[in-house]
């Protein structure tokens, strides 16, 4: 047995070389589930950063486009990556398949209102952009509650084995016992690292999407105003050509 002094008797690298098949499994769980939460976490990072960043100039220039086939126009070509963009589309086209089929309803749909169409396709896409903020959130909370216990587990299986390689070799000495049993332990702030970031990246992901909602709710508001009455709420410039006359040649 080598010397206790020895540097690399104590520590990971020695228990790393301990571990049987199922602390092995451990340990590589662990792992996964580190892999999988920081990827999620600078994921959603940088797309919350983009939506933010980019939310306000889209909203601003929806306003201040002359007219609103232009909006509409600039509209299609930012939807793929813009909630806001989407929303404000989905509006314009429900309100323009409104104003087409208001003469024939043939449909249930096309019986409605067009305050109700609008306020029912702002409310889907509303929700349709709440599932897709919190998207991998469910998966970073399960990470930052299920790595703590995985971690445990760990430690107790290598505490197990430690006292039980003790116990058979006879020798149960202070010096004999503090460093499996310490290096066990390893396992418990493993699991505790993993655990740390995931629950702390879900707090600040899930306030940042109560903010992006929010601000995306009262756009909507402002939309569902302008498109059923012709003026906003804060009493702000919008495109200046009348609804009914500006729906007809919108671009689909």
């Amino acid at each position: 047995m080598p010397a206790t002094n020895h540097p690399n008797y104590f520590g990971l690298q020695a228990f790393l070389g301990q571990l049987d098949p199922i602390g092995t499994g451990v340990a590589l769980v662990l792992l996964g589930m580190s892999l999988i939460a920081w990827y999620l976490i600078f994921a959603k990072a940088w797309r919350i950063w983009q939506a933010r960043r980019r939310r306000d100039g889209i909203i601003v220039r929806f306003w201040d486009a002359p007219n609103l086939k232009e909006a509409a126009q600039f509209l299609r070509d930012h939807r793929a990556a813009e909630p806001a963009a989407r929303l404000a589309f989905g509006a314009i086209q429900a309100a323009e398949h409104r104003q087409q089929h208001r003469s024939r309803a043939e449909r249930l749909g096309d019986q409605t209102s067009l305050s109700d169409l609008v306020v029912r396709t702002l409310r889907q896409t509303l929700v349709r952009e709440n599932l897709r903020l919190e998207s991998g959130l469910s998966v970073l909370a399960s990470i930052g509650a299920v790595a703590p216990f995985v971690g445990l587990f760990g430690t107790v299986w290598g505490v197990y084995h430690a006292l039980l390689g003790i116990g058979t070799g006879g020798i149960a000495t202070l010096d004999k016992v503090a460093g499996p049993v310490g290096e066990a332990l390893i396992m418990t702030a493993a699991g505790l690292a993993v655990a740390i970031p995931a629950v702390l990246a879900y707090n600040a992901f899930t306030r940042a999407n109560r903010v992006i909602v929010a601000e995306l709710d009262g756009f909507a508001h402002d939309l569902h105003t302008w498109l059923t009455s012709g003026t906003r709420l804060d009493g702000q410039a919008a495109p200046a050509v009348p609804l009914k006359p500006a729906l007809k040649g919108v671009p689909a």
